[in-house]
């Protein structure tokens, strides 16, 4: 059996008890970053062997960990933080065992992305999360284009490096729209920035850029979709 497994994207307090014990009960832990699972284990002392499984090993990582699942054996997928496979290795992991035949399950828990929407104040009831844009400007302005008339709130990942970058490119494609930047969630300093995307980028001018941002923006507003002919 394969378990995905939730883990805390920050605060300790927050895994479950089903994923310890789930830790615990496996046979091997396969790990995104192995130093990083290493001291989470550690935090709870749980000691299991450790499979590495990286977005760049992936493939090369994936004959071994199936030839363990299809002896009986045991396996709790766990990245760096939060739920497996969103914006982090997992997916090419699911499918493999899918297409094998294997039996899996997911052990529920923390992702960043639902606390900065609830958190956010923007329309809960219908999003899409788009996860990491590109990196480069013309081809994030086109990632961000094909939700330009979409009216679901939008949510995006994004690093310290490139966030401004981030905020000034969806201004030129989305106008200034109500928007909310979420840092540090469920930590000591956790901090929601909320405001129209020209005060956000204003904000950010001043403000120390560090660890991971959740980018929420509000979708088209009805009044604003373009009537279309008959």
């Amino acid at each position: 059996m394969l378990y995905l497994v939730s883990t805390p994207i920050g605060n300790l307090g927050d895994i479950s008890q089903r994923a310890l014990d789930t830790l615990r009960e496996v046979d091997y832990v396969v790990s995104e970053d192995t130093r990083k699972t290493g001291m989470l284990l550690k935090h709870f002392g749980i000691k299991k062997p450790q499979i590495s499984f990286r977005e760049d090993n992936e493939e090369r990582a994936l004959p071994k960990i199936l030839a363990i699942l299809d002896e009986s054996k045991s396996l709790a997928l766990v990245t760096d933080a939060g739920t497996p496979g969103v914006s982090d290795p997992g997916f090419l992991l699911v499918r493999s065992v899918l297409q094998a035949g294997l039996p899996l399950t997911a052990i529920p828990g923390p992702t960043a992305l639902i606390p900065a929407l609830i958190l956010s104040g923007l329309p809960v009831h219908s999003f899409t999360f788009r996860g990491f844009p590109p990196r480069k400007s013309g081809a994030r302005r086109r990632f961000l284009t094909v939700d330009a008339a979409s009216p679901h709130t939008l949510i995006f990942y994004e690093s310290p490096y490139r966030l401004t970058a981030f905020l000034d490119d969806a201004l030129a494609v989305y106008g200034d729209r109500r928007a909310a930047v979420a840092n540090d969630l469920t930590k000591m300093f956790e901090t929601m920035y909320r405001g129209r995307l020209s005060e956000l980028i204003e904000r950010f001018k001043a403000e120390p850029i560090r660890g991971e941002y959740v980018v929420v923006i509000e979708g088209l507003l009805e009044k604003e979709i373009p009537a279309q002919d008959d």
